[in-house]
């Protein structure tokens, strides 16, 4: 049975703010060393999958240089399958920037069918989870589904965040609604499926020809198959899954990691996470250096007195004497000067805090609390910046006051060239 996974990797992510000025949301750093998709592609080739598409769109140069060949996921193969990455492109008869997640997968259909799979196998790019596909595989053709997708179990009160799905007691999916007001069940849709390589030409080809169509797998592709009967049925997954979309989920997954024990074991050598790792030396920590609690990859400076708490840390991070970092993901080259304090916050890679300055508060309510910060900007010695302040990227110190107000937010007009 042959399977070709095709991952859809051109999410804008507006929601993560300052993250996806300059870059797709598949491709946002996470956990230290890691990007968002290697968590996909890494359960791809723990499930001995070898044969992947990634589908990109929006801003995809840190994704394609990311990937590259393939090597780190031992994906740089040729006629026994290999990673290729496909953008939007115009053709004769049709061909534009996707409408859906859907017309995806249907603009790039001839490539989809050109390694001849039984099985596609539709997967997101920007969710953390560690899943072993075998056992779905053999979900699907034990009950000779057209198609499967993915639930988990989820609180009802949150339900209405995503695809809400009703089964008999055999899996079959008879009611599916994409983000109702009143979900009726708690299972929720994983962005998961599973298909049979027919079908979905089939389905693709028919939606692409309707005009009230969002051209989307969850608004229209799966409610179409149950209105029409088809042997949809749902797989429970009962693992730790998160979607990333927002920079609270983005920030409370790190958090994740860090606890005891975590949502995903990063030790575990049977299911490695793969990624291009850089070249930096080990991590250093100075004298009455205080670490707990936290992640630190290599090429992290955490200087004498300095204290670090239930944060990520990611290549070439430094901490300067005697500063505070506090329930904080820091991305890469990021330095923290002396005496500086940073509590419930994102710095983006590059970014400069000035000695003796103060970032961030801890309210109550998350979504007040998170200050983020973009790539390449610098806060100025002794500036205080409280909860939930946004600056964007590319911002100098002489931009930025020495005090900002709450909620405040300071982005340059030419932020996006």
């Amino acid at each position: 049975m042959k399977v070709r996974a095709v991952i859809l990797a051109g999410g804008e992510g507006s929601r993560l703010g300052v993250l996806t000025v300059k870059r797709t949301k598949p491709a946002v750093p996470f956990a230290g060393k890691y990007r968002i998709i290697d968590f996909t592609l890494s359960n791809c080739v723990n499930s001995h999958i070898f044969d992947v598409m990634i589908l990109a769109q929006y801003r995809p140069h840190s994704l394609i240089e990311h990937i590259g060949s393939g090597g780190p996921w031992d994906l740089n193969r040729g006629f026994t399958g290999g990673v290729k990455i496909y953008s939007p492109f115009r053709a004769r008869r049709s061909g534009d920037w996707y409408s859906g997640t859907a017309d995806a997968v249907w603009q790039n259909l001839n490539f989809v069918k050109s390694t001849r799979p039984d099985l596609v196998l539709v997967l997101s790019g920007d969710h953390i989870y560690a899943m072993d596909y075998d056992p779905l595989i053999a979900f699907h053709l034990d009950h000779q589904a057209d198609a499967t997708l993915c639930t988990i179990s989820v609180p009802l009160e949150s339900a209405s965040r995503f695809g809400n799905i009703t089964t008999e007691q055999d899996y079959r999916v008879v009611r599916f609604e994409e983000k109702p007001r009143h979900p009726q069940s708690n299972l929720a849709n994983m962005g998961v499926y599973l298909f049979n390589s027919t079908v979905l030409e089939q389905l693709l080809r028919g939606d692409s020809h309707r005009r009230d169509s969002n051209h989307d797998f969850g608004k229209d592709i799966l409610p179409r198959m149950v209105a029409d009967n088809a042997r949809l049925f749902a797989f429970p997954y009962s693992g730790y899954w998160v979607d990333v979309g927002t920079l609270e989920s983005y920030w409370q997954a790190h958090l994740d990691l860090l606890a005891s024990p975590p949502s995903i074991d990063l030790n575990d050598r049977r299911w490695v996470i793969h990624t291009l790792s850089e070249e930096r030396p080990p991590a250093l920590i100075r004298a009455d250096a205080v670490v707990c609690d936290s992640l630190l990859a290599n090429g992290t400076i955490v200087n004498d007195g300095a204290r670090v708490e239930r944060s990520v840390l990611s290549p070439g991070v430094r901490v300067g004497k005697g500063a505070i970092v506090r329930e904080s993901i820091i991305l890469t080259d990021t330095w923290i000067e002396e005496g500086a304090v940073v509590e419930r916050a994102i710095l983006d890679k590059r970014v400069t805090i000035g000695a003796r300055a103060h970032v961030g508060e801890t309210l109550t309510d998350l979504k007040d609390s998170l200050v983020t910060i973009g790539k390449n900007s610098q806060i100025p010695p002794e500036a205080i910046l409280p909860a939930g302040v946004v600056i964007g990227t590319e911002v100098p110190a002489a931009k930025i006051p020495a005090k900002l107000r709450r909620q405040q937010a300071i982005v340059l007009e030419n932020e996006e060239d």
